[in-house]
């Protein structure tokens, strides 16, 4: 695997994968021309538990409608301001079944998401689980 970046002047850099697939961020406190690495950092975290999730519950043929993964850190105050603290929010519906759903999320956390296991090394990561259509059967 190849990544680069590319300055592409003010506070814009262009991440560019080995494929050509790209990414803009934007180190503007603001960040209105995309979002800044970190975000990025926890935007990739979301989107790698979510494939697992997805996965492993369509292969448990359970009928997941929706998933959303919302990601809350907290920063070291000093630099490098890495990530100290890190709560995912699992938003999910459909008629799933609670232990399902548990498995998967708890599989991808500590078996199948690369994102999650190194940035475990450096943060405490936590996790909820919200079912958008009502608390399923036991």
């Amino acid at each position: 695997m190849i990544a680069h970046s590319e300055w592409r002047g003010g506070k814009i850099f262009e991440g560019i994968a080995e494929n050509g697939n790209s990414v803009f961020f934007d180190a503007d406190p603001a960040h209105t021309q995309g979002p800044s690495p970190m975000e990025t950092v926890l935007m990739a975290l979301c989107g790698c538990t979510s494939v697992d999730v997805v996965s492993i519950l369509q292969k448990k043929r359970q009928p997941l409608l929706g998933l959303r993964v919302t990601a809350t850190a907290e920063q070291a105050k000093t630099p490098p301001q890495v990530f100290t603290k890190i709560k995912l929010t699992y938003v999910v519906s459909g008629q799933l079944s609670r232990k399902a759903v548990e498995d998967a999320v708890s599989l991808s956390k500590n078996t199948y998401c690369s994102v999650s296991k190194m940035l475990e090394k450096a943060a405490a990561i936590e996790y909820e689980i919200v079912f958008a259509d009502g608390e399923p059967e036991p």
